[in-house]
Formats: structure tokens, C-alpha cells, sequence
């Protein structure tokens, strides 16, 4: 009994002592916050009306086009926005002063985890093998070939290290092969706003053809001519992609025939070659429906026709194998089945024929095909296994996974005769592994581990599999993982993740970043949240549209959760999302303020009302039945629910980085910027509001492998000053 009043009383004296700290700390922030004058944006009010309603944005004029970020003369407004950019670029790194050493600390110990010559796994496809690699301190891969044998000499097609030099910025989209192996089709982007400059060259002299294809979005395709290359273009003023041209080789751009046009704006589109090599498939997708058009490869002049009719709800994907599609697919099947289908009886349903059911507790999502053998990635209670299938006898099993916790992905198989299926596995504490397993004797083979340079043992940490009860009584999953010696007495810190939106499933998956945050002693969450698919169609279903506020409140419903079970605490709970990711965490701000000690808005999605009524802006038609047209008012009333820059109120709000780039193009930068004027002007707290805004790059941050770590070095160094630690 004495022994345990003894402890108790040491552990108040601990809590008593974190608590003082934290407290000395954050007067010591604040004292130096008080000598900063944070950036105080101009109010110009504009009136947006819709419904018989309007609505007052003062910070609209932080809107730029494109024409007049690229001017080489800056115009009085575009010299205004930038004015307020830097300003606040200036007082994130004043308010960061102190953390400059350990943010470049940071930095050094997050690279110096990445094996620097590092190299993929190679992979056959037509007589060559495949592979990219890494030089010692060089942001970009070398991608390269070898004839016939791994031993063969290896051939340098691309290195994109020479590529992007003197750029701020640099992206390869995609790079083809052709057919007979001699000429690489390839697309960069230089801006960062997803818009790629197409290029060829001779894989057998090394030289550069003058054909140049401009405005693309990076989807290629080869036909069999070695001389035909189908490309997708994207919209001048929208960038969304809406045609499909055939340029033949040797002619200029202007010569190029449009041999298909989406004039249905909320409609993506894109271009591709099938496994099979038997077909051009050009893809159009919206969020309800899907459509496909095909070419014979062997007839590049001639006419695409329609797989099957065009519905406003059917979502399906088609794999030919042999005389036949296989067909994934929502049709009477919430959570897709798979049919087959003959070849030229591809437009009537009634021909298709069921090959795997609709199953409730199964989420059928993706499939691979070989000549012996189907793979179907199916999804059940949150984790991904693998059904492989004889093609012949219909004989089935499963390849085992072991862990509670693990995210699992089909690879590259690009040689449909292997017996060998290459997959992608991970956890939270299993560095990525690949490897092949033989379908036949269903032996596994190690390939590659990630190698975490210093040394990693995931025995030292320990993952779980947890589960909150939302309001509605739904049970959401966590995937938790911490460092092994991990107390839950409410005294640890915590950062709690999640996206949440476009049916995108965020697994547990291995980050060797993340371990300078549970060496420190941090758990890390990731909140399966409704928006995701990660228990089935359903689980997206009901996290959209007229049930987007499930998302909200399933991830302020974990985060009581881990309080409540002494995860951590008020004082130390971090939150962190983005894109989509950032509209949750914008939504959890106005709603659940003062669970967080800091949240990390990262190129957030926070202006919905707004952005979603100008079709003039990127991805807004086309996400219409994600998050509604505001233009018909039940959509419109319900965004008013929860678009965060509408929501933002005179009250308390965590500290928050937010951050964006300049040039994005799926959230424009003056989304976060706008948010951060008006809860500068509204926030009754002296919290920290900061925004980064990188100048030169877009939606993914800084290119290069390890440029990108700038950022996050910097925002975990936000969260750690936060809780006092320096090191």
C-alpha cells in the first residue's frame, strides 16, 4: 500500500513537473511572440451571392492568375499577394528562430536514413530489364536497362539529375518505351502545376528528336508502328485533361490528329497501353461513372470504339487477357465484383458473365492477370489479401500475411508468361519489403528491405490495432505505433493522422521519417476515418457528399478516444492532414478546438463554397459528386456546414502550421492563405498561426528525394517546440 501511494505520489510529481515545463515553455514562446508583429492582411470585402445569400470574402484579392504569377513584370495586385506571402514567410521563420538549428538537425538525421545509392528491384518487359537508381547525394533517379540478362551491360536511358539542373523544380510525369525497344517517349514538368512537356529520344544513339509536345498531361501510349504516340492534353484555363491526340513521329504538334474529346468537364481522361500490348485504352473516369474506348495497337489510324455505353452510375476497370476482359465493377455489386466478357460483345451487359461475386464483408480492389494465373487484391476488415487464382482449373488460395497490422500492394508484373507475382508489403514498424511469389509453389522470395541506414529494429517498437466508437455508434479503426516502453498516463505526446476523403485508403504503412518522432518519445496515429475505403465501399460511401460530416466528427471522435484512454493529452495531441486532408483538419479546428495542442494543415482544401462554384479552377467540375455543386442549394446548405474559411469564428484555436505552394494546381495557394488572414483577424487565443508557402513548387512540396525533407524537418519542428524539445 505504501508502495503504491509512493508511486502515485511520484507520478503526480512527474505530471506536476511536465506540466511546469510546458507551462515555462509556452510563456517563453509567447514573450517572444509578443516582439513579432504578425502580417495583418487587407480587408477589400467581395460580395459572392448564391441562393438569395451573401456572403462576404475580404480576402479574394489574394487570388492570381497564372499569366500574372509567370509575368516577368509583376502587375500592382500580383506585387500585393507576394508582399503578404512573404510576410508571412518572414514571421513563420522570426516565430521558428529559435528551432533553425534543430530544423537543419532534423533534416541532416531524416536523410542520413536513406541508403543513398540506393536501387529498385529490376523487372522484365519485352527482352529487357528494368530498374532506377540512385547516386550518392543526388536528389534524382537514373532510370536504366539491361538486355536480355541481369549481367548484361547496363544502358543509361534517362538521368534526371542532369535533367533538372539550374530548376527549381523538377518532375518526370511518365516515360515510355516503344514497341522495338529503340526510342524513349518521356514527360517533365518544370512549374509544378502537373502540365508536361513531351520529348523523344534514341535509345541507340542518344540523340533528341525535334518533335516537342507541349501542354500534356503525361499520359502516353505507343502503338505497334514504333512511330504513333496517343497523348492526352490537358485544358489551357482548367487543366483538366479533355483530349486525346495521335502525333506521329517526325511531324510537328500542330500536325497532331485529335482522336477523342471529353466535352463532359467532370470527366478525368487518360491514355494507356494494356498489359496484353493488344490495345490502346483511352480511360475516362468521374467519381460515379467510367467509360473506355479501344484501338487495336496493330491499327493506329484507325477508329477507338466505346467498350460498352456510357452510364451516370457505373463504375467499372477492364484488364484483356487472351480473347477476353476481365471487368472490376460496381454494377449491382457496392463492393465490385468481377465478370468477363468476349471481345467484341464488350457493349452488352447481358453478355458479361460473373466470375467472382459481390461479397458485403469484401472489398474487391484491384486485380492483376498472367497467363496462368488471376490476382485479386481484396480488401476485408481493413487489411489487403491476396487471392491468386488457376486460370485454367479456377483452383484458388490465399498468400498469408502474418501481422496484425500491414499494408500490402500489387507491384510492377509486367511479363503476363511469369509465374512470379511481385508484391509490396509494409507496417508501421515493417520497413517497405518486395518480393516475388512463385503462384505455382507458392514459395516467397525476399527481394528487397528497405534499408533504414543507422539501423532499425522493429522489434523496438510496438503497433496495434485500436478501435473508437464514433457518435453514430460506427467503430472506426487506429493503426497506433510507438516506441516500446510507451506509458499511457495521458503524460505522452501523440500526432494523429488522417486523409479521409476520394475513397483513398491510408494504410499503416513504414516511414522512416517518422521514427525521429517516436524516438522522442511521440505515438503516431493514423485514423481510418469515413472518406476512405479502408472497410469497403461503404466506408467512402458514407464519409461524402451529404455525409462528408462523418469524416469530421469520426476523427474528432478518435481523437477523444486516445485521450480518454491516456494515449496522451490535451497538452500534447497533434493533429495532421493534407490536401483533403487539410479540409479535416480545417473542420476540426472549428469544431473541436481545444483537444490540440498544434495542428499541421498541409496544402489545405479549406475555401469548399468558393472553389467548388468556379469551374474556371482545377479537379472542380470533376469532383462534384464528392463534395456536391454548390450551385443546387441542398449541396450548398450542407457545405456551409463545414467549409472551414466559412466556419472561422471569434474563438480559441490551436497553434497551426499551414502550409501550400505557390504553383499548385489541385488547391490553390491563396485557399490557405485566405484562412490564415481570417483566423488571424478572428482568433481570440495567442496561440501560434503560422503559413509557410513555398515559392517555387506546387500540391507535392519540393522535388528531389530529399529537398522534401526541408519541409517536413520544419514542421515537425513546430510540433516538438511545442513540447519543448530541442533535440
Amino acid at each position: 500500500m505504501m508502495k503504491n501511494n509512493l508511486t502515485k505520489k511520484l507520478s503526480i510529481f512527474a505530471l506536476v513537473l511536465l506540466s511546469a515545463c510546458n507551462a515555462k515553455t509556452d510563456k517563453n514562446k509567447q514573450n517572444r511572440m509578443d516582439n513579432i508583429k504578425a502580417p495583418d492582411a487587407e480587408q477589400i470585402p467581395h460580395e459572392l451571392k448564391m441562393h438569395g445569400e451573401t456572403r462576404i470574402d475580404n480576402y479574394y484579392w489574394m487570388r492570381l492568375s497564372d499569366e500574372q504569377k509567370e509575368a516577368e513584370v509583376k502587375d500592382e495586385q500580383t506585387k500585393k499577394v507576394y508582399a503578404y506571402l512573404e510576410a508571412e514567410n518572414a514571421y513563420t521563420k522570426e516565430a521558428l528562430k529559435g528551432t533553425e538549428v534543430f530544423q537543419e538537425s532534423l533534416y541532416k538525421e531524416i536523410i542520413a536514413r536513406i541508403k543513398q545509392d540506393d536501387a529498385s528491384v529490376p523487372y522484365f518487359k519485352n527482352g529487357y530489364w528494368y530498374n532506377t537508381r540512385y547516386e550518392e547525394g543526388k536528389e534524382y533517379p537514373i532510370y536504366c536497362r539491361r538486355k536480355g540478362s541481369l549481367d548484361a551491360k547496363e544502358e543509361v536511358m534517362l538521368n534526371a539529375n542532369e535533367l533538372a539542373k539550374g530548376l527549381a523544380y523538377f518532375d518526370l510525369g511518365s516515360m515510355t518505351v516503344s514497341p522495338d525497344n529503340k526510342i524513349l517517349a518521356y514527360a517533365t514538368d518544370t512549374l509544378s502545376r502537373r502540365v508536361y512537356t513531351v520529348y523523344f529520344k534514341n535509345l541507340e544513339t542518344g540523340e533528341l528528336y525535334k518533335d516537342v509536345i507541349k501542354g500534356t498531361t503525361g499520359s502516353l501510349a505507343w502503338a505497334n508502328d514504333n512511330k504513333t504516340l496517343f497523348y492526352c492534353k490537358s485544358n489551357e484555363l482548367t487543366l483538366l485533361s479533355e483530349k486525346i491526340y495521335r502525333h506521329k513521329l517526325g511531324t510537328g504538334q500542330e500536325a497532331d490528329v485529335m482522336v477523342y474529346h471529353e466535352k463532359d468537364p467532370t470527366y478525368y481522361i487518360g491514355v494507356y497501353r494494356s498489359k496484353s500490348d493488344k490495345y490502346i485504352i483511352i480511360y475516362n473516369n468521374s467519381t460515379l461513372s467510367s467509360d473506355y474506348w479501344m484501338l487495336e495497337t496493330e491499327k493506329p489510324e484507325g477508329q477507338f470504339r466505346q467498350f460498352a455505353p456510357r452510364e451516370a452510375s457505373h463504375e467499372y476497370d477492364i484488364t484483356h487477357f487472351e480473347n477476353k476482359f476481365y471487368v472490376r465493377t460496381n454494377w449491382n455489386a457496392q463492393n465490385f465484383r468481377l465478370m468477363e466478357v468476349e471481345e467484341g460483345k464488350t457493349a452488352d451487359k447481358k453478355a458479361w458473365k460473373e466470375v467472382i461475386a459481390h461479397r458485403s464483408e469484401v472489398y474487391l480492389e484491384d486485380i492483376d492477370v498472367f497467363n496462368k494465373y488471376l490476382v485479386l487484391a481484396e480488401r476485408s476488415k481493413g487489411l489487403m489479401n491476396f487471392r491468386v487464382r488457376n486460370q485454367k482449373d479456377g483452383s484458388e488460395h490465399y498468400v498469408a500475411f502474418e501481422e496484425e497490422a500491414y499494408t500490402a500492394s500489387i507491384g510492377v508484373n509486367t511479363d503476363m508468361a511469369s509465374e512470379l507475382l511481385r508484391f509490396e508489403y509494409s507496417s508501421l514498424t515493417t520497413p517497405n519489403t518486395t518480393y516475388d511469389y512463385n503462384m505455382s509453389t507458392k514459395e516467397r522470395s525476399l527481394k528487397k528491405r528497405q534499408e533504414v541506414v543507422g539501423g532499425h529494429n522493429p522489434d523496438n517498437y510496438e503497433t496495434k490495432r485500436l478501435y473508437a466508437t464514433a457518435r453514430d455508434g460506427k467503430k472506426i479503426p487506429i493503426s497506433i505505433v510507438y516506441k516500446k516502453g510507451f506509458h499511457k498516463d495521458g503524460k505522452a505526446p501523440l500526432l494523429l493522422y488522417a486523409y479521409g476523403a476520394y475513397g483513398i485508403t491510408v494504410d499503416p504503412y513504414f516511414s522512416s521519417t517518422r521514427l525521429s518522432l517516436l524516438d522522442r518519445g511521440f505515438a503516431f496515429a493514423i485514423a481510418h476515418i469515413r472518406g476512405g475505403q479502408f472497410l469497403g465501399r461503404p466506408w467512402y460511401d458514407d464519409g461524402k457528399m451529404q455525409n462528408k460530416l462523418n469524416s469530421f466528427y469520426d476523427f474528432v471522435d478518435c481523437a477523444k478516444f486516445l485521450l480518454q484512454e491516456k494515449y496522451s493529452s490535451t497538452d500534447g495531441l497533434f493533429a495532421m492532414g493534407g490536401s483533403a486532408g487539410g479540409l479535416l483538419m480545417g473542420g476540426v479546428v472549428n469544431f473541436a478546438p481545444e483537444l490540440f495542442k498544434g495542428v499541421v494543415a498541409q496544402v489545405p482544401f479549406v475555401d469548399v463554397i468558393t472553389t467548388m462554384s468556379d469551374p474556371t479552377i482545377p479537379l472542380t467540375t470533376n469532383e462534384y459528386d464528392e463534395w456536391g455543386n454548390p450551385e443546387n442549394k441542398k449541396d450548398y446548405e450542407y457545405m456551409k456546414r463545414y467549409s472551414p474559411y466559412d466556419n472561422v469564428t471569434a474563438k480559441a484555436y490551436p497553434n497551426m502550421l499551414i502550409t501550400t505552394g505557390l504553383f499548385d494546381s489541385q488547391v490553390q495557394y491563396w485557399e490557405p492563405a485566405k484562412w490564415v488572414a481570417k483566423l488571424r483577424d478572428l482568433k481570440t487565443d495567442k496561440n501560434l498561426l503560422l503559413l509557410h508557402t513555398n515559392m517555387d513548387a506546387g500540391h507535392g512540396g519540393a522535388s528531389g528525394r530529399f529537398q522534401r525533407y526541408k519541409e517536413v524537418a520544419l514542421e515537425y519542428a513546430f510540433i516538438f517546440d511545442l513540447m519543448g524539445i530541442g533535440k
